[in-house]
């Protein structure tokens, strides 16, 4: 299995959602409950498993549920062909509605009273329940960063993999850190020198936007800020702005609508832009219909994240994933992302067929899982406790742009396209 590090992906779903991030307590179960009734008897059982995920969250319907969408159509397709061993995967899906109290609900539910083996791909706005889940010992497999959770609770493992601690405090004494590795390779490849970043005026977009503009310096970019008022956003003023003191480079802290607009006002005040960059959550085939009123922009978007575009049907992985999903309406990232945490969590579910899959089997697969990249859809995964953040860290990272019927272009090799980077602390 290929070995090469991977980037933390600190752009990732957390810029969307302005790290909106919370806190919540648990209470400890019983270790009887995460080994009595989750062994997969002789008979083909089925092997029941939790996918927990904010589908009617504020944000919107359809912005959390791509990882459960990859994840059921990997065990249908993983089910059809006979299952683990011979046991069928039935999967429990459970939308907690963006709430903490809707995601203790689910967490609840899947774990003690459907006795699920193992969460997988979970996508939750307020992953309250996520110190309950660790408790109780169950794995929590390929989960979206949206939070801290995966970075803060051991048994949880997230799809990018982490080396803090995971001792109950976030990251290293409550911070988290992230590199630099995004404008690094827009400042090598395409000559990038002034970036801006456009943000809200609310403290976590505020926050968020301020920890890319210190990235940016990091590299040696000029910056521009540009803060449009969350009520009622200007983005043509800093269109114009941005247009006015040369930026050939945007980035933002802004959610979909937002880039929207944003694009939308960049053709109005005839901004052109060496790339207009956005992240994971929002690589998705919707490109035409999100910005269907800015072809310039959209033709400027580019996107990085940790996993192979999936619209590069060369690879056979992305074939087999894009066709098992023919039947969705659209695609995205976050989609095979999912089918990869599935394959993932089957992986470990294998490994324990001969001697019973039981929650505390899996766990131990994935408490030691080492360059996982289910057939190359990931850049390889890694898990360490680090006693101490890293200063510095070589990452690797997936580039893609849009083009108007062509779709996502994959520009270079994720696993060669790497750069050894600065990390940068901040707190969630």
């Amino acid at each position: 299995m290929r070995r090469r590090r991977r980037s933390r992906a600190a752009e990732g779903a957390a810029a969307t959602l302005l790290l909106l991030l919370s806190a919540a307590c648990g209470s400890r179960l019983p270790e009887s409950d995460f080994e009595h009734a989750t062994t997969t008897p002789r008979a083909a059982a089925p092997i029941r498993v939790g996918v927990i995920t904010s589908t009617t969250s504020p944000v919107g319907g359809a912005a959390f549920t791509g990882p459960r969408d990859g994840a059921v159509a990997y065990f249908d397709t993983l089910d059809a062909r006979g299952g683990i061993a011979g046991h069928r995967v039935e999967v429990r899906l459970c939308d907690d509605g963006g709430s903490g109290v809707g995601n203790n609900t689910c967490v609840h539910r899947l774990l003690d009273e459907d006795k699920v083996v193992a969460l997988v791909a979970t996508t939750s706005l307020d992953y309250a329940g996520a110190p309950r889940v660790s408790h109780a010992r169950v794995p929590d497999i390929g989960g979206q960063p949206i939070g801290p959770a995966y970075d803060t609770w051991p048994h949880l493992y997230g799809i990018y993999g982490s080396l803090a601690p995971r001792d109950g405090t976030p990251g290293w004494d409550g911070e988290l850190y992230g590199g630099t590795e995004v404008y690094r390779y827009f400042k090598r490849e395409h000559g990038a020198r002034t970036a801006a970043v456009v943000s809200y005026n609310q403290p976590a977009s505020a926050s968020y936007a301020r920890l890319v503009e210190r990235g940016l310096k990091a590299e040696g970019y000029r910056v521009v800020s540009e803060q449009v008022d969350f009520a009622l956003p200007n983005f043509r003023a800093a269109a114009a702005d941005l247009k006015a003191r040369g930026a050939d480079l945007v980035l933002d802290a802004l959610d979909t609508h937002g880039n929207a607009q944003l694009c939308e006002a960049m053709d109005q005040v005839g901004a052109r832009v060496t790339a207009k960059v956005t992240n994971v959550q929002n690589w998705t085939s919707t490109v035409p219909e999100d910005y269907k009123n800015s072809p310039a922009c959209r033709n400027a978007l580019w996107v990085t994240g940790s996993s192979r575009n999936f619209d590069d049907t060369s690879d056979p992985a992305v074939r087999e994933f894009r066709e098992a999903t023919k039947g969705l309406p659209t695609h995205s990232q976050w989609q095979l992302e999912g089918w990869a945490a599935a394959e993932w969590f089957t992986e470990a579910a294998r490994s324990c067929a001969a001697s019973g899959i039981t929650r505390a089997c899996v766990d131990a697969f994935m408490d030691r899982s080492e360059g996982f990249d289910a057939g190359g859809l990931l850049i390889p995964v890694r898990f360490e406790r680090l006693a101490a953040p890293p200063k510095t860290r070589r990452t690797c990272l997936s580039v893609a742009r849009w083009r108007d019927g062509r779709g996502w272009i994959t520009q270079g090799d994720m696993d060669r396209t790497c750069f050894d980077v600065p990390q940068l602390a901040y707190t969630p």
